[in-house]
């Protein structure tokens, strides 16, 4: 069975539970995704995304 789910989701839960079980303070998270946010708009966004595509690949088991 597969199942679809928005990388946000999972990235929300596991935010939630650095929060809940890590003790992880809630600002510490805002500021990690607004790093993460300003990241994707340098120059650097191009090589991000392919190694996140090429990661996502290798999990999935689907090589071109």
């Amino acid at each position: 069975m597969t199942v679809n789910m928005p990388l946000v989701v999972v990235l929300g839960f596991f935010a939630w539970g650095a929060v809940k079980f890590l003790g992880v303070r809630t600002w510490v998270v805002v500021l990690v995704a607004l790093f993460g946010f300003w990241l994707s708009h340098t120059f650097l966004a191009p090589a991000i995304g392919s190694g996140t595509r090429s990661g996502v690949d290798i999990i999935n088991g689907s090589h071109d």
